[in-house]
């Protein structure tokens, strides 16, 4: 198929050198404009990243912008019901870092969500949340300055697998009725209009998420590591 992604005349890839990202001066980074909002915030996102770089390295450094496609744009581009082409996946492992805007969920079957699809598809499995007080925000506690964390939130398993079923479907009354007469499952509280959803856990995905966590609190020396469960109730996925 032939390309549908003009890449800059000018700008160089974001290389992997021993685990380590090697960002040239002018790297090109390709971005999802989005669904939706994201024909307005995605343009003002672009203007504001130009500005910071613009003022973090006088000028000496510029993002090349290469626009890739996902969702309702993606079908303008690629045809009908092509949503999540093969070549934006290919593109986002050739250049290492992309951003996206807000994504719909398609209608009808083949993909639920084009956010699970493009984690589970690339194995995005940190969800890396940096959590910070900025001063002259309001805030409900006494002391908001001392807040300086970062989260490791599992991306890949757990409920963010996307294993569910709709309530009042038929395959979520088959799994229901599986539960129940095969497994004996009687904890089910409204079984006639519910929703049903897997929480896959294993210890391969548990382990690199933690490693990564502890990994980044050396690098960047944090002071602790904390792991929050649930295992007091899950005691099988989490505890």
């Amino acid at each position: 198929m032939e390309s549908k992604v003009v890449v800059p005349a000018q700008g160089k890839k974001i290389t992997l050198q021993n685990g380590k990202l090697n960002v040239p001066e002018n790297p090109i980074i390709p971005y999802i404009e989005g669904d939706g909002i994201g024909v307005d915030v995605t343009p003002a996102m672009l203007k504001v990243v130009d500005a910071a770089v613009e003022k973090a390295y006088k000028g000496e450094r510029k993002i090349s912008w290469m626009e890739i496609y996902t969702g309702e744009k993606s079908t303008q581009v690629y045809g009908q019901d092509v949503w999540l082409p093969a070549e934006t996946l290919d593109l986002i492992r050739e250049y290492r870092v992309a951003i996206k805007g807000p994504l719909t969920t398609p209608v009808g079957g083949g993909i639920r969500s084009l956010n699970v699809a493009l984690r589970q598809e690339l194995d995005l499995y940190i969800c890396l949340r940096p959590v910070r007080y900025y001063q002259g925000t309001p805030s409900p506690v006494k002391h908001p300055e001392l807040t300086d964390m970062v989260i490791f939130r599992e991306n890949s398993e757990d409920i963010y697998a996307g294993i569910e079923w709709k309530a009042d479907s038929a395959d979520a009354e088959k799994v229901i009725k599986f539960l129940r007469e095969e497994m004996g499952v009687k904890k089910i509280r409204f079984p006639e209009h519910c929703g049903i959803g897997i929480k896959p856990c294993s210890e391969e995905g548990t382990k690199r998420l933690v490693r990564a966590a502890i990994e980044y609190a050396i690098a960047n020396d944090r002071d602790s590591v904390t792991l929050v469960h649930k295992g007091n109730i899950m005691k099988f996925t989490e505890g």
